[in-house]
């Protein structure tokens, strides 16, 4: 019984880091997917070598199977929360929001706003670029404003410069000087 548990337990951290292994290689951050590739093929063989040892019982099978589906569900929940990268959405208006703009632009979004022309009339295109961690916020936005609003979204793999990149190191400025002021209190 206690090999099951090891078994299990086993599996519901290996799943996990295969899954940030295979999204670190994606994102292009090699070091990291390598390092969590060494901890993932220790595990594995580690694994696989109780569920083979001794009596190879169906049990020990179907436990290492649940705990492979149920790891995938905590690899992608942990993913979620990490929320690695960036997310371009475009977003098509009927009118020219521009309570909406402001808005994102207050609230540190870039938005480049194209006029463009539609089946019908004239229509309104939005691109902005978002880290991961803000595409929940960044459609109340949009739904609060333009509930109507046609949205598509896309990772992208590669950019350079623009606002985003500006409004990062400036964020990183001001939080770097609040550390300073608070640790010479």
């Amino acid at each position: 019984m206690k090999d099951i548990l090891l078994i299990l337990l086993l599996q519901l951290i290996y799943v996990p880091i295969l899954t940030l292994r295979t999204i670190f290689l994606v994102k292009g951050m090699s070091m990291y997917a390598s390092m969590f590739g060494f901890i993932e093929a220790l595990i594995y063989v580690f694994g696989l070598s109780l569920v083979f040892s001794g009596d190879q019982s169906m049990l020990a099978m179907v436990v290492y199977a649940v705990g492979f589906g149920a790891g995938i569900i905590i690899g992608g929940y942990i993913e979620s929360k990490l929320a690695i990268g960036y997310t371009t959405f475009l977003v098509n208006l009927m009118t020219k929001n521009q309570e909406l703009i402001n808005r994102l632009r207050e609230e540190g979004f870039g938005v480049t706003v194209y006029q463009c022309e539609g089946r019908d009339s004239a229509r309104y295109r939005l691109d902005i670029l978002t880290k991961r961690s803000r595409e929940e916020e960044l459609l109340e936005f949009i739904e609060e404003y333009e509930p109507r609003a046609f949205i598509i979204s896309y990772e992208p793999r590669r950019f350079k410069g623009g606002f985003l990149l500006k409004a990062m190191k400036k964020q990183k400025q001001k939080q770097k000087e609040k550390v300073d002021i608070t640790s010479t209190k």
